[in-house]
């Protein structure tokens, strides 16, 4: 009887977070498969297609295109931000003279807006008037168009994901690294180990779950970047910075919902399988720790 009790009880603290997750994450997630498997035209025109709508993803290719892109921008972006996250993180974690007001500095790129933010660096890399080119002009470099190449454009995105995003790792790794007992620092310095030497022996290794946390949160993000891209290139030049994001949205807008779906259902598994890899990884590094 105790048993049952208390499974009863688990039941109902658990109750509110599953109906949660089945009406606003499951219930649209069926929802998006049952409708890529129509030919949909506007909720108008419908007609059941079964699993065509994949096939043609399969020789479509501005899909792997888009693919493409959405694989290989947050494989560079999350990389510099983890990197610079990092160095701001330990930065921060010191004790120095006005560390709180540097720390509530350090958020503002995060606190804006990310349209705002987008639309600050598109104007930054503006050909005619842009803050980028009359910097070169001070220097009596040509004006370049920035985002009127393929290598330009993919870089102007990174840079701006990396200036907006960069405190939110910062202040993630912050949170963990404030976690690490002082006295284990004081006893390798005891030892003779020197600061490399106490970040890869001490400090990494304890922060490694709030890194793969870190890690997590920002690789989905980058996966499903939308906004930033829309403002800035608009997917151009010839499409080489359009992500999955805005290649299914352009479908929706086009009035095909069954095929933007089924690029909807694709952005989701690589999400899904890739968010199932960092926690198994996180799993085994935590055990074996």
């Amino acid at each position: 009887m105790k048993v049952n009790r208390e499974f009863k009880e688990a039941l109902l603290f658990v109750a509110p977070l599953v109906i949660f997750i089945s009406f606003f994450i499951l219930l649209p997630i069926c929802g998006t498969f049952w409708t890529s498997l129509w030919q949909d035209v506007a909720f108008i025109s419908k007609k059941f297609i079964g699993l065509e709508n994949y096939v043609r993803l399969l020789s479509d290719r501005h899909f792997w295109q888009s693919t493409y892109f959405t694989l290989l921008f947050p494989l560079i972006s999350v990389s510099l931000e983890m990197f610079f996250g990092m160095i701001f993180a330990l930065v921060l974690n010191e004790t120095f003279r006005f560390r709180g007001i540097l720390r509530g500095i350090s958020l503002i790129p995060w606190a804006i807006p990310s349209i705002v933010g987008a639309r600050i660096w598109q104007l930054i890399y503006r050909y005619d008037y842009g803050l980028a080119n009359l910097f070169l002009k001070m220097f009596g470099i040509q004006s370049i168009n920035w985002l009127g190449s393929p290598v330009g454009a993919f870089s102007a995105l990174v840079l701006a994901d990396v200036w907006r995003t960069t405190p939110f790792v910062a202040i993630i790794l912050l949170a963990g690294l404030q976690t690490v007992p002082n006295d284990i620092y004081d006893q390798a310095q005891v030892d003779g180990s020197n600061f490399v030497q106490r970040f890869f022996k001490i400090t990494l290794p304890l922060i490694k779950p709030i890194v793969i946390i870190a890690l997590l949160f920002r690789t989905i993000d980058a996966i499903r970047v939308f906004d930033l891209i829309y403002v800035i290139t608009e997917g151009g030049p010839g499409g080489v910075t359009t992500s999955l994001s805005l290649y299914g949205y352009k479908f929706f807008l086009l009035g095909d919902f069954g095929y933007g779906s089924t690029v909807s259902v694709i952005l989701f598994l690589i999400s899904f399988i890739i968010a199932l890899t960092y926690i198994k990884v996180g799993r085994i590094r935590t055990s074996i720790l």
